[in-house]
């Protein structure tokens, strides 16, 4: 790698904040649900370091005690050859809750409440891909990205995270003599500050920007980025999300501004979603090529309406769909999609897997659409597989094949996507 790649890595390494605390001289009272130890519990138990209650389940949808908080971090204290991540986990855990595991009996040794830490975690995946348009020639990428993701607590309420990437192309890697642009880059790609507090969460700074149903298998239809700006959402059974900054893409010169408001709700196996969202650019008028869609030629802005639906029938087999329109496009205005999946890949858990079937239609909507399979401006179906080999290592892959939307219905796509991935 370049001089760059070490230079960066190792000053991400360097990183520090201090941990968070929570006060409370009744051992009985509830841990806020907005306090970290709920995830550090819930990777925990994922990771089958916490057994969580007397009878071996964990249950996430409520309170729980300061004291039965201590119950399961004592039990995860005496496990042995856990990964180092979740060691961390565990004794960041014990700081925290050092009086109520004192009380049980637990001796708690060389933990500091005020410790300065970072967790990180990250992954190195190859990705595989072969596209290919009627009348053209095959085009294959092979490429590697190594990414790290810390985040730091700053107070009981506020921590910052980041994610950084160095990406090279197995194609163009002969010894530094190759041309890729971006063969060896590192790239922040973001970089926020987060405030959660009991009725709403704030984020500050370059964070994702994944339109709301991009929870489904195959992706989002219509934003799947990151932007510059701030986020507030807010809300329990209904919860609300207000976006505004700046989101870049890569053909567009002049920056978009952007705006964008959500709404989401989840009961049981019900998911129901909608959204807005809103780009204005003077480039926006004048498509420089077939990535984006093309404005109506008075326009300098785009306006996008989007709705989502799922309904899980069991814990196996869901079925969702999406739905997008653009009432400023010229052409093609609707960008839509529809899935069923089965399952679906655990990185905590060898041998889990999952699959889905989906019809896609990414059209005039679709500003930056998850293409991993499907690409804008196609409609057509994707089959999509993923498969824990090993614990954190999976392995997936996608198929998509179709037609233009504009072009001639003799234009066929298909795309064949392969990646694994190595998480830590």
């Amino acid at each position: 790698m370049k001089k760059t790649l070490v230079s960066a890595l190792a000053t991400a390494l360097v990183v520090g904040a201090a941990s968070t605390t929570f006060a409370a001289a009744n051992p009985f009272s509830d841990v806020p649900r907005d306090h970290w130890a709920y995830d550090a519990v819930t990777q925990l138990a994922a990771d089958g370091i916490v057994e969580g209650y007397g009878d071996g389940t964990y249950r996430g949808d409520r309170n729980i005690t300061r004291y039965e908080m201590a119950q399961m971090v004592a039990k995860a204290m005496a496990k042995e050859n856990m990964p180092v991540s979740d060691r961390a986990l565990v004794d960041r855990l014990a700081a925290e809750f050092a009086d109520e595991l004192n009380n049980l009996g637990v001796r708690v040794s060389n933990l500091e409440k005020h410790a300065d830490m970072v967790q990180w975690k990250g992954k190195l995946e190859y990705t595989y891909t072969s596209e290919r348009h009627e009348g053209e020639k095959r085009e294959n990428k092979d490429n590697v990205v190594f990414r790290l993701e810390p985040s730091a607590e700053v107070n009981n309420h506020w921590h910052v995270n980041a994610r950084l990437d160095a990406s090279t192309s197995m194609k163009h890697d002969d010894a530094g003599k190759d041309k890729g642009d971006t063969n060896g880059s590192v790239t922040l790609k973001r970089a926020w500050a987060q405030g959660d507090y009991d009725n709403f969460t704030v984020k500050l700074g370059k964070m994702e920007l994944t339109s709301d149903e991009g929870y489904q298998a195959p992706g989002a239809i219509v934003l799947d980025r990151e932007f510059s700006g701030a986020e507030v959402s807010f809300g329990n059974a209904v919860k609300a999300t207000i976006q505004a900054g700046r989101a870049k893409f890569d053909d567009v010169s002049d920056t978009p501004n952007y705006q964008g408001v959500g709404l989401h709700y989840e009961n049981g196996g019900l998911v129901v979603g909608a959204s807005y969202h809103r780009l204005g650019s003077d480039d926006l008028s004048d498509p420089t090529g077939e990535d984006r869609p093309a404005l109506k030629t008075d326009k300098k802005q785009a306006n996008v309406w989007e709705i989502n639906g799922g309904y899980h029938f069991d814990k196996n087999v869901a079925l969702t769909g999406a739905y997008a329109y653009n009432s400023d496009a010229s052409k093609s205005k609707k960008s839509g999609q529809v899935s069923l999946e089965y399952k679906g890949a655990d990185a905590a858990d060898k041998g889990s897997w999952g699959a889905y079937l989906s019809y896609r239609h990414l059209g005039g909507a679709s500003y930056a659409p998850t293409d991993d399979g499907a690409l804008y401006g196609t409609k057509g179906i994707e089959l999509g597989t993923s498969y824990t080999m090993w614990k954190n290592v999976i392995l997936s892959a996608k198929y998509f094949k179709g037609k233009t939307i504009e072009k001639s219905a003799d234009d066929k796509v298909s795309k064949l996507f392969g990646r694994v991935e190595f998480q830590f």
